[in-house]
């Protein structure tokens, strides 16, 4: 494999599972934005063993910032056989049907060069592109589903296209009912480096923050982190770092957004704050990788989104030993126990957030059994080795079935 141009598949090295071998396993990215659920396909991708199953990494743009992303990492990819017209916010029109169609005879014949026994597709795009070619190559098709319930795609496809589904989150999960996905769905939470996150020194990490945007050490930094879309409500974080300082004039407060802008919510964002007045409490520091030490240097990550189905930014916090301050919405309250994991608040409501901020200021014993308690839960919940072995047992699952069926037509 190579990590910056498509190879020649018509000879795989690797023999199919009907040789009794290891298992090949294609993660197809589209490769235009990072997401969550690319560090999730990371983690999976480097600890799945080798003995049993090999990652077949494929990506539409090998230009973009996931491919820049996987060569950090050392994770080796593939150029998919032809490129992606898909929208980011796949249409459910004449336009997508017309370009799954256009792209189904390459993939499908991509993937049985490359003999792969799965399909594992992670973002709606890659569900619609690549679960059809999966079905007419042979191939079980895997869908990771890492949006919530109410999702067309969810709703309205994965009924009938994936042989198998996971979610992340038992909010993501599709809902029982005569056309309903849930029969075929498990529950499997993201994967997150344990042992990696408990190495970092919050009081060095904080004072690199505070150096990065110029504020004295008095100042309390609170943390927004992820992409600046209309659901994760970043304009709310502005409105609640301006309900801290009303509710608080004394408290010195830094709102901090880590992360790339979609359909100009940075502007937005700057033009709500300006309007508040607190402008200069608010910076835009844009996508930083990695993101752990920034994290690990917030005094609370704000977790403003709603219908979130399990933000990695919120257990990643929890980890590192940042107290959580998340709204009562989507999958949040699976791992945030109010009072004892973090803070829930009432959902899209700027001065409950600020007053759990000001509460874990004010109040150092429940700020520090709040974070003990946060990392020793999701230390044993969240950890790679969990996450492969729940994702291994489904692709055994799917091969074992595949399996069984070529020895049935063997017979007959």
């Amino acid at each position: 494999m190579t990590s910056s141009a498509a190879v020649d598949l018509r000879q795989p090295e690797t023999p199919n599972i009907a040789g009794g071998h290891q298992v090949i396993v294609c993660l197809p990215f589209i490769g235009d934005l990072v997401g969550g659920s690319h560090m999730s396909s990371l983690g999976l991708i480097r600890n799945l063993p080798r003995s049993r199953f090999v990652p077949l990494v494929v990506l539409h743009d090998t230009d973009g910032p996931v491919a820049d992303l996987f060569r950090r990492e050392g994770v080796d990819f593939v150029a998919a056989p032809v490129l992606n017209r898909l929208a980011r916010a796949a249409p459910r029109n004449g336009a997508a049907v017309v370009n799954v169609m256009r792209t189904l005879p390459a993939l499908v014949r991509f993937l049985r060069a490359s003999n792969a026994s799965i399909v594992h597709t992670n973002d709606g795009r890659t569900h619609l592109i690549w679960g059809l070619a999966a079905r007419i190559a042979g191939a079980k098709h895997l869908w990771h589903h890492r949006g919530d319930a109410t999702s067309f795609g969810l709703r309205r496809v994965a009924p009938w296209l994936p042989n198998r589904l996971v979610a992340v989150s038992k909010f993501a999960s599709p809902r029982p009912g005569i056309f309903s996905a849930a029969s075929k769905c498990s529950v499997v939470h993201s994967p997150f480096d344990v042992t990696k996150m408990a190495g970092f020194e919050r009081e060095e990490a904080r004072n690199n923050v505070l150096a990065a945007i110029g504020c004295s050490p008095e100042t309390k930094l609170l943390g927004y982190v992820g992409t600046l879309v209309d659901r994760k409500r970043p304009i709310l974080f502005v409105e609640a770092v301006a309900a801290l300082k009303r509710l608080s004039p004394e408290t010195k407060v830094a709102g901090l957004f880590f992360g790339n802008a979609l359909n100009g919510l940075d502007e937005a964002a700057k033009s709500r704050a300006e309007a508040l007045g607190v402008a200069d409490c608010i910076h835009f520091m844009g996508f930083r990788y990695p993101g752990e030490p920034w994290i690990a240097g917030l005094d609370a990550l704000l977790v403003t989104a709603v219908n979130e189905p399990l933000g990695r930014t919120l257990v990643e916090a929890m980890l590192l030993g940042t107290p959580v301050v998340a709204a009562d919405s989507g999958g949040n309250p699976e791992v945030v126990e109010d009072g004892r994991t973090g803070m829930l608040v009432r959902a899209d409501d700027p001065d409950e957030f600020a007053r759990a901020c000001l509460k874990l200021f004010s109040d150092a014993a429940l700020r520090d059994r709040i974070v003990e308690t946060a990392r020793s839960e999701v230390r044993a919940r969240f950890s790679f080795e969990r996450h492969v072995h729940a994702i291994t047992s489904v692709y055994e699952e799917l091969t074992g079935g595949m399996a069984a069926m070529q020895r049935s037509a063997r017979a007959g």
